[in-house]
């Protein structure tokens, strides 16, 4: 019964670090946790938003065997649109890549991974677009999401639109792992 309890205890000391396992495969964030609410300075600054629009530090571990690349994607389900929102879509992650830092979503801050590619948002343009719920709508859910992938680079255009970039994570993906953060105003 003790031996339960320890592992109970352990277990849930995972999950509120913000991890979330597929298959071995976990992502795990210092910003963000798994069912806790996101810091404002990760929210979009426009679109009556007034955060920082700063990425979140990510890392993941145990990838399947024989990933080549990885991709991210930031999608929000709750959006009022139909169709959700992407807030990030970073591919060509090199394979020996684990980690994107905190504020690596900004693509003139050089903190991508070289040769990756940030490509367009629903915010129209390439890099994070933090959370910026309409207000009063409630509590939105935040996908942040890697991929392992089983080619070295996607060959798409780097201004491909989130749904070309997730047709092409879905064909190549050998595994993935996320972590679903809230936000409201």
């Amino acid at each position: 019964m003790i031996r339960i309890f320890q592992v109970m205890v352990f277990m849930s000391f995972f999950v509120g670090t913000g991890i979330v396992r597929g298959d071995g495969f976990s992502l795990t964030s210092p910003d963000i946790r798994h069912g806790d609410f996101m810091a404002t300075q990760h929210e979009y600054n426009g679109f009556g938003c007034s955060g920082e629009n700063i990425s979140p530090a990510l890392r993941w571990s145990g990838a399947p065997q024989g990933t080549k690349s990885f991709a991210v994607t930031v999608y929000d389900p709750d959006a009022p649109t139909g169709s959700g929102w992407w807030h990030w879509v970073i591919f060509n992650i090199p394979a020996d890549v684990h980690e994107l830092p905190r504020g690596a979503g900004n693509p003139g801050s050089g903190l991508a991974p070289a040769g990756s590619v940030q490509s367009r948002t629903d915010f129209g343009v390439p890099g994070f677009g933090g959370p910026c719920p309409p207000v009063g709508h409630g509590v939105h859910h935040y996908r942040f999401t890697v991929f392992a992938l089983d080619v070295e680079r996607l060959d798409i255009p780097a201004d491909a639109p989130a749904a070309m970039v997730g047709y092409n994570l879905n064909a190549h993906k050998l595994g993935e792992a996320t972590i679903e953060a809230l936000y409201q105003r």
